[in-house]
């Protein structure tokens, strides 16, 4: 066991180069696993889920994709552990990770997964935080490089809140070599020293038209997040028009994709027919955050 093991709290903690690899591993195992092929390199290891926040996505992914590399996950919602408690983040990290192989973390602040990893003897995934949400975009970067090929130099658009899954997206941007233009109403942008960090990687718009017109991947998300469920009314408000139809999908390339990390709410962030249109790939999208998670956790285990 390493001493400094590789955490994966955002998608700038990986090189480039990993990232890239990683995606390619997912669609082997993905292959592996439809093709009947078993693949055990978990056998005998325990992934600790560490859950502040509730998911239907984050928990089956993890767990079922533990279970098919042969180990085991643990489920710790804070009603279950002593975090929910007031116990300093410190000595649960350094108590967990000495019985489990690898911890994975929902929570709202991007710090409570930072804290958890710097004492933690083992690898730390941010599974979501308030800021980030590195997991879904290898999901994401997997799903494009099934059906397109290398996401390099091409444009995608990213219409709606500047909120976790835009600002993984900019960090997408970095790492896989594309370019983002990001649609958000006034006091809804994305944090300014993460766009900046991307430099003219990014664009950002007020009209989703403009920031759609030739994109090759357009990309939204609800507009109310979890804990911010008492700004709904002036979020629909301020989002208006933001919507994902037809004819905004009509502005974007004649072969685009749309993805959205799901749930999502029909008719409100997307129409219907775009999401269950030709040029959605939501379904394989969702399913590939098994094969990513599974082709990290198999990654940053190696390096234990």
């Amino acid at each position: 066991m390493t001493s400094t093991p590789q955490h994966f709290l955002t998608l700038l903690d990986l090189e480039p180069e990993v990232c890239q690899q990683i995606i390619r591993r997912a669609i082997e195992l993905k292959k592996m696993h439809r093709d009947g092929i078993t693949h055990t390199p978990m056998l005998h290891k325990s992934l600790a889920m560490i859950f502040e926040k509730s998911s239907t996505r984050t928990r089956v992914s993890f767990e079922s994709g533990m279970t098919r590399m042969g180990g085991h996950a643990l489920f710790l919602s804070t009603n279950d552990t002593q975090l929910g408690r007031g116990e300093p983040i410190s000595d649960s990290a350094r108590v967990i990770s000495s019985m489990c192989d690898i911890v994975m973390i929902r929570t709202f602040a991007q710090k409570t997964v930072e804290e958890f990893a710097e004492y933690s003897s083992v690898p730390v995934i941010n599974a979501l935080t308030d800021v980030y949400h590195p997991c879904q975009l290898l999901a994401d970067m997997q799903t494009w490089l099934e059906y397109r090929g290398d996401m390099q130099g091409k444009t995608a658009s990213w219409v709606g809140d500047g909120n976790n899954m835009c600002h993984s997206y900019i960090n997408a941007a970095i790492q896989f070599d594309f370019n983002l233009n990001i649609a958000c109403p006034e006091g809804y942008d994305p944090n300014p020293d993460i766009v900046a960090h991307a430099g003219d990687r990014i664009k950002v718009y007020r009209s989703p038209a403009q920031a759609i017109s030739k994109s090759d991947l357009v990309v939204t998300d609800v507009w109310t997040s979890m804990g911010q469920e008492e700004e709904q009314q002036a979020r629909l408000k301020a989002f208006k028009g933001y919507c994902i139809n037809d004819e905004l999908m009509s502005q974007a390339n004649e072969d685009a994709l749309f993805m959205h990390c799901l749930p999502a709410h029909r008719d409100e962030e997307v129409t219907a027919s775009v999401l269950e249109g030709p040029k959605s790939v939501v379904w394989d999208e969702a399913e590939n955050r098994l094969h990513a998670q599974n082709a990290l956790m198999e990654y940053l285990v190696s390096l234990a």
